[in-house]
Formats: structure tokens, sequence, C-alpha cells
């Protein structure tokens, strides 16, 4: 092949991607979802987050955990935009790099809540009987506890540490998962073309993995997309009690516990972390919210007829 059929063949290559993102852009999924504006708004404050974390080292010349005596709770300037803390610490700079942390344990916890309520609503839903019986009571008996004092006491048997916060969240969290996706497989499991390939000899894992789960997928983006919110908070919760992450580690419901003290004197030391904590909550709720709402064909109409 020569250069002009490779410079061809990438040419072709680059067009047919912009023709599929014009596509995409221009579906009717997507103008559901740019119809709220509220959409828009969560989908901004995530991708702001999101990019934070990314480029921190490039956003601020400050070392989040470097302290400054001469420089404790000084008020938000042009050098600070959002002040100091009461070690001499930029709290803008600490609140970029925290955002990395929130991210991080958020995107890990629901990502196993996810592989764990899975496996475990597909089995259920799919199985039935006996099988369907025992793991929703056992799911039943988890629900029964409220999740952030379950993931309490959990994190207080562990010991304090961003790794154990993960997985008493992760314990607590999966089961939300396991009644969603198991009620989606009673209903995509009754379908004609189902019951179709049960009758062929198709596999139970064939037909798991080619039928029922691409057909679960959405009830699941969209709790992923929430539970996000909930794991961000539930973390933050928890570091504030001690029992996440430890000083110097500048995670935003730690930075909350060390400035609780000055809230009279220094008010910004414990706001914007608290509205870090907010919009990140906002964010991925208001985002969950547009997912449900275009993924959902019921709300179609009202989607449509949505907008401030």
């Amino acid at each position: 092949m020569t250069d002009a059929d490779d410079t061809t063949v990438a040419s072709t290559s680059k067009s047919t991607k912009r023709t599929r993102l014009r596509s995409l852009y221009h579906s009717r999924k997507a103008r559901q979802f740019r119809a709220n504006s509220l959409n828009i708004v969560g989908l901004v404050i995530v991708l702001a987050i999101i990019a934070s974390a990314l480029f921190a080292p490039f956003l601020t010349p400050y070392d989040p955990t470097e302290q400054n005596l001469e420089n404790r709770l000084e008020s938000p300037s042009l050098e600070h935009p959002m002040g100091t803390d009461q070690l001499g610490r930029d709290i803008l700079t600490r609140l970029v790099y925290g955002a990395q942390i929130s991210l991080r344990i958020g995107v890990i916890v629901v990502a196993i809540s996810l592989g764990i309520g899975t496996v475990v609503g597909v089995t259920a839903g799919y199985a039935g009987g006996y099988v369907d019986e025992a793991l929703m009571r056992f799911v039943d008996i988890l629900l029964a506890f409220p999740g952030l004092l379950l993931a309490l006491v959990i994190a207080g048997i562990l010991g304090p540490s961003l790794t154990n916060i993960m997985i008493a969240l992760a314990v607590v969290g999966w089961t939300r998962y396991a009644r969603v996706i198991r009620g989606s497989v009673l209903s995509v499991k009754e379908q004609e073309y189902i019951k179709a390939s049960q009758l062929m000899g198709v596999s139970r894992v064939r037909i798991i993995l080619r039928h029922i789960l691409p057909n679960v997928i959405g009830p699941v983006v969209v709790l992923a997309t929430i539970d996000m919110a909930g794991v961000i908070l539930g973390t933050a919760g928890l570091s504030f009690l001690g029992l996440g992450a430890q000083p110097p580690t500048p995670e935003w419901g730690t930075m909350i516990s060390e400035g609780r003290n000055y809230l009279q004197d220094a008010w910004w030391v414990v706001n914007f972390p608290g509205m870090a904590i907010m919009l990140a909550v906002l964010g991925f709720n208001l985002l969950g919210d547009g997912l449900r709402d275009v993924l959902d064909p019921r709300d179609t109409d009202a989607v449509q007829n949505k907008g401030l």
C-alpha cells in the first residue's frame, strides 16, 4: 500500500468518526437530553470536576500538603483565591487535589458495587426459584440497615483509611444494583426472543451476555451516575468522623473536619470544601436524572416538554 493510500484510509477513517459524532450529537436521545437545562448544568459540573482532577498539577502552583505558617488563615485574595487554612495551605489547591480522591473512590466503589450487584441480580433474576428467594432475602436483610450507619460500623471495625472506606461503601452499595438488575432481568427474560433462544439450545451464558445484559444497561447507568453522588457524600461524611482520609491528605470531608474549629474566624476554611461537596453531589444527581429521562422510553414526551 502506498503513502497516498495510507493517507486516503486515514482521511476516510477520520471522516467516518466525525460523521458518527455528528449523528450522535443530533440523535433523538441527545436532543432530549439537551432539552432540559438542568441536564446541561449537571453535565458541565461533572466535566469541570473531572477536568480539575485530571489537570490538578497545572491549575495551581502550590503543593496541597506543604505548610506555611506565616500565611495561616489568610482570607481569599488574588494570591490565594479561596484563602489558606490553619496551616497556611492553599485551599483551592487542596480542593482540586481532593477532587482526584473523591472521583477515584467513587469510580472504584461504583465499579465494585456494580460488579457484585450484576452477578447477584442476574443470577437471582434468571435462575428464579429458591436461588432467587435466598439471594433476595439476604439483600433485604442488608437493606434493612441504614446504609451510612452500616458503612460507619464496617469502617469502624476495619479502621480509618481510604481503602477501608471503599470496602465499607461497596459492601453497602451493591444491594441496590442487585435489586434493580434482578427486576430488569425478570422482565427481559420473558420476552419472546429469549424464549426462542432457549428453545434453540443457546447456552445460558450466551443468552445472558448477548441478550439480557445489553437490555438492562440503561437503569444501571442511571443508578451508577446517581450512586457516584452518594459515594462522594458518604466518603466525606466518614472522613469527617475520622474514619477515612487522614491528615494531611486533601480530602474534602477531612478538610471540613480540620477547619470546623475556625468557622467563626475563618469561614472560608470550611465553606469552600462544603461547596465542593455540594456541587459534586448536585452535578451527579442532575446528570443521573437527565440520563434517567433519556433512557426511559416512557418519559419521552415528558422530557421533550421539560426545560427552564
